[in-house]
């Protein structure tokens, strides 16, 4: 696939909440994911490490109100996503959080995500 090809299938798995997919179908097994600088989240190397980051993040909310994933920007084997997510963490705070989503494709498959917020 193309990237203008991937980043189609991303939106549209994001837009049916059908986040299992996109890791499945969309993602190379030897993928990366880094956070934005001075997070808590170390860089996941692998789908296998990305997982377990999932299920720490997973871990910290308490109820999920929403998000939002805008139509991708694409630029050469990059695209990016405007994203939204409101939640309230098991520490009670609600939060309304904005990200921007970059991720690298190489073989018709993600081989990298970068989050800024």
């Amino acid at each position: 696939m193309t990237t203008q090809e991937v980043a189609g299938k991303f939106y549209d798995y994001m837009q049916q909440g059908a986040f299992t997919k996109i890791y499945t179908e969309l993602y190379s097994s030897d993928a990366t994911s880094e956070e934005a600088p001075g997070s808590d989240w170390p860089k996941a190397s692998g789908l296998k490490e990305m997982e377990e980051k999932g299920k720490k993040w997973n871990d910290m909310i308490s109820e999920m109100h929403g998000g939002t994933t805008d139509k991708p920007v694409i630029a050469g084997d990059y695209f990016t996503c405007f994203m939204t997510m409101d939640y309230t963490g098991k520490d009670g705070k609600r939060v309304n959080m904005e990200e921007i989503g970059l991720y690298r494709v190489k073989d018709g498959k993600i081989i990298s995500e970068q989050f800024f917020y």
